[in-house]
């Protein structure tokens, strides 16, 4: 079925030399990196996970958030789902490479992570992250393209598939609730200190990342012509706004412990991020432009009738991915260090380099992405 991919109109391969330039880009700022170390980046000793991370982490929900098709379609027979749920297998194996491309760029010495595997300890969180990651790739590569497959053949799917899609469903929780617990088993930082950090992660995968999975398909209606059916998207908006409320209900209990408490150590990272703190104000605009965002973006899909819009649809997802980018991402992981064991508030701004190596990978994952979706657009046209 590959071959699908390589035809295209002039705007397809324009796109695809576009993301080629990008990457190449990234490869170029990645062998600076590699060549010179993490030196030139813009972490050290107090801020060790940057830009990197911060990117993995959001994946990480997107990639999660494939069960929200998954589950009406495989388990509950929602047939409305048929035309979106292969675009959420594929939308989540090249958020899963993207999340295994950032780990291996934020290490600096990427030949390590073979460590990983060659001498496991189940003790360290690092390990299940690898392991959920990885599993979680081949899962969703497997099951997708056998049943795209199966499809175009017009036979039905083998039976042995069926298994393997029910058990994308737990591990979709786990690759997430796992990369939660590498931050909530840190104790000297107290903003990932947390028993909510992990429901807080799926909440928010679910409201970003099904909010991605529409835009997409409103991105491939738009290109292809190739419409996943309006029903499916307005159910989807459906689930976006709960999860988005459930999302911004758990920053407010944060707020609430933090504040109501006066537990210094737990006050200080949000007033940092929200407030600023003793004269550093970096990221205050940031996280107020993302709750304001955020909220706004709730309210829209909450009026009647604006689910039922494209425009109005489309906007409100572009906020929500934008709100749960910042505060998931930037926000959670470079507060989490603010203050430092010792007191210390260093500010983190992302150096070119990194900019370059992010860029290059979050373009290899489009690129992967526009190809798995050319071929399923392709092979579910023909049905």
């Amino acid at each position: 079925m590959i071959e699908k991919a390589l035809k295209g109109n002039r705007n397809y391969w324009a796109w695809i030399a576009s993301l080629l330039a990008v990457i190449a880009v990234g490869i170029t700022a990645y062998n600076r990196q590699h060549w010179f170390g993490l030196t030139v980046t813009g972490m050290g000793r107090d801020v060790s996970w940057g830009f990197y991370i911060a990117q993995f982490t959001f994946l990480v929900g997107v990639a999660a958030s494939a069960v929200m098709v998954v589950i009406p379609y495989y388990l509950h027979n929602r047939k409305e789902f048929s035309k979106t749920v292969i675009i959420g297998e594929f939308m989540a194996v090249a958020a899963t490479l993207m999340c295994l491309l950032f780990i291996l760029a934020d290490m600096g010495r990427p030949d390590r992570v073979l460590n990983v595997l060659l001498y496991p300890s189940p003790h360290s969180m690092v390990f299940w992250d690898v392991m959920v990651l990885n599993g979680y790739f081949v899962i969703n590569l497997v099951s997708g393209w056998t049943v795209l497959g199966a499809e175009r053949r017009g036979v039905p799917p083998p039976s042995w598939v069926k298994p393997v899609i029910y058990l994308s469903i737990p591990w979709a929780v786990s690759i997430h609730t796992v990369t939660a617990f590498l931050y909530a088993g840190l104790p000297g930082r107290h903003l990932w200190l947390t028993a909510v950090l992990a429901p807080r992660f799926l909440a928010s995968a679910f409201a970003a990342g099904t909010s991605l999975l529409i835009l997409v398909t409103l991105v491939i209606k738009q290109c292809t012509g190739f419409d996943t059916g309006k029903e499916a998207r307005e159910k989807l908006a459906v689930i976006v706004t709960y999860a988005g409320i459930v999302n911004f209900f758990m920053i407010g209990t944060e707020f609430f412990t933090a504040f109501y408490s006066h537990v210094p150590s737990h006050m200080h990272s949000l007033q940092y991020l929200f407030f600023g703190l003793e004269g550093h104000y970096t990221l205050v605009p940031f996280m107020w432009f993302s709750l304001l965002l955020g909220l706004g973006s709730l309210v829209v899909l909450l009026l009647p009738g604006r689910k039922s819009s494209p425009k109005w649809l489309a906007a409100a997802c572009t906020g929500l991915v934008v709100s749960i980018w910042i505060d998931k991402g930037v926000g959670l992981i470079l507060g989490g260090f603010v203050p430092s064991p010792l007191e210390e508030i260093v500010d983190y701004q992302p150096t070119l380099t990194e900019i370059g190596v992010t860029l290059g990978i979050w373009a290899i994952g489009l690129l992967v992405l526009t190809l798995l979706l050319k071929v399923a657009v392709s092979v579910k046209s023909q049905e």
